[in-house]
């Protein structure tokens, strides 16, 4: 461990480049997102209890902490499906923090107010917001007007977005009039003019957000805990950044999608997933030197020190459905650039601290692409046990540069899924890793810890040993995800035992 701490000073005094060198080293992270912390107010957030995770993490000399996506999801809660690519979710700001602050009074929350609905916390924070204008010192205000010129690029298209969208009832962009759909100019002042206030609130949830994120990143760098985020390859139809940069995906001239996005039927769905993104104009972006794409990273690149593309081989070629097929299952493979996408963003960032998702139907031409830029690809556990030892998820066929999961946020927990497999499977399975004397989900952890992967990234859920009643997402499906939270009387002493024990055990 002594390795990775001293790459983490590096990381704190020369940026990105040594984070690249911790990713060479052997070290191992949790997978938790932060709405899965314990919370008063129905989800975690970034309170007290975000910092005691860290301290946690850091006890048991866990490197990492990974999480999904921090964008502001629609109705449905998914974190890959945002309002935006750049703003955050302001259902993990703490309130406790807008109290310490003195901009929120313990008596403004009512009980209706206190409960977890996302609107209900933007009304106390927007009662923050009138406090912080009555209150706020010096001090707090010029950093908030800084804030406000930093991130204008993509900050005063997101506030009018979002308050135009509430004026017009959560409706998707393209049933406005038509004067707003398509942003004429005289429309768009008198908007702002209109709207002005409503805007400067939802600039201050934002400026809120990106704040206490800092303070956590700062606590963490000081713990020696690395944040590692996740960006959706796609971007949500209904989002300021499809409203707001048309030129960027595949539309018509009334804005609307011939094509979408989603994956051909695979492990996860017969039928395929039709996720309905808007695909790249990659024409367009290429013409501009991507400098959509790598805007969109510079704002991953300060939230965290290490960022996992998700669904990588769409940089090489995606998966595209018409929009008028219900599945996926009729749709056709487009190329991508994906080689001069990641050479426009190494060019603006130097080291490219990125981990691939490389997950699915992958192709020699992306193990090149991932393989051309040094890229760590993905190892999950839960795909090791067919009857072909050449499986690329089986521990004896990884390479150094890799990140190995007992499964993801889409898998089943790594209980449920043992508990799904027959005797003989179970038995193979066992048989595959040594038969190693402790049951599951200790023994694939094991087996991730003990692997030649430079990573290894354990769910939450695995380590409390949860079942199938906890897992987080059930890919193609829409109801019932993203809600599974944690206690820590789940955590006892064995369990934090068990698992330093490994970490000491096999060097991470």
């Amino acid at each position: 461990m002594v390795v990775a701490d001293e790459n983490l000073t590096k990381m704190s005094q020369s940026g990105m480049a040594s984070v690249t060198t911790l990713l060479e080293q052997r070290c191992a992270g949790v997978l938790l997102h932060i709405t899965s912390l314990p919370g008063k107010y129905g989800n975690g957030d970034l309170g007290q209890e975000a910092y005691n995770f860290v301290k946690f993490l850091h006890s048991t000399g866990i490197k990492v902490w990974q999480t999904l996506p921090l964008g502001q999801p629609h109705g449905d809660g998914s974190p890959y499906q945002c309002l935006s690519a750049h703003a955050g979710n302001i259902d993990l700001i703490s309130l406790d923090w807008l109290e310490e602050k003195g901009w929120l009074l313990i008596s403004e929350r009512c009980e209706n107010c206190a409960a977890a609905e996302c609107f209900s916390k933007k009304c106390l924070i927007t009662k923050a917001f009138y406090r912080f204008q009555e209150s706020a010192d010096k001090k707090d205000r010029d950093d908030f007007q800084q804030f406000c010129e930093e991130k204008a690029d993509w900050l005063d298209d997101f506030a009018l977005f979002m308050a135009l969208r509430m004026e017009f009832g959560q409706r998707c962009w393209n049933q406005w009039p038509d004067y707003l759909k398509q942003r004429h100019p005289l429309a768009m002042k008198e908007a702002r003019r209109r709207l002005q206030y409503v805007i400067d609130g939802i600039k201050f949830e934002q400026y809120v957000f990106f704040r206490q994120w800092s303070d956590l990143k700062e606590f963490a760098r000081q713990h020696n805990v690395l944040l590692f985020g996740d960006i959706p390859i796609f971007v949500s139809y209904d989002s300021v950044d499809v409203w707001a940069n048309r030129e960027v995906f595949k539309l018509d001239v009334d804005g609307e999608m011939s094509v979408v996005a989603g994956v051909p039927p695979d492990y996860f769905s017969a039928t395929g997933q039709r996720w309905g993104n808007p695909h790249y104009d990659w024409d367009y972006l290429e013409q501009t030197r991507f400098r959509w794409w790598v805007e969109r990273m510079r704002t991953q690149m300060e939230m965290f020190d290490i960022v996992r593309i998700d669904h990588f081989r769409g940089l090489e070629a995606a998966w595209e459905i018409p929009a008028s097929e219900d599945t996926a299952i009729n749709g056709e493979w487009v190329l991508a650039p994906g080689h001069k996408l990641l050479e426009a963003i190494k060019k603006a960032f130097g080291e490219i601290s990125l981990v691939a998702e490389d997950l699915g139907i992958i192709t020699k031409e992306v193990d090149e692409l991932r393989n051309d830029f040094k890229l760590p690809g993905m190892k999950i556990l839960q795909f090791a046990f067919g009857d072909n030892a050449q499986n690329p998820y089986l521990p004896h066929n990884y390479q150094h540069n890799s990140v190995v999961y007992t499964g993801t946020h889409d898998n089943d927990t790594t209980l449920g899924w043992y508990h799904s497999l027959t005797n003989e499977q179970k038995h193979h399975v066992y048989e595959s890793l040594g038969t190693p004397a402790m049951p599951m989900p200790q023994a694939l952890i094991q087996a991730a810890f003990a692997s030649v992967a430079n990573m290894a990234i354990i769910p939450m859920q695995d380590i409390l040993e949860l079942g199938s009643a906890d897992r987080m997402n059930i890919p193609g499906t829409t109801q019932g995800n993203w809600q599974w939270r944690f206690q820590w009387s789940q955590l006892n002493a064995d369990k934090v035992h068990q698992l330093t024990r490994l970490l000491k055990l096999f060097g991470r």
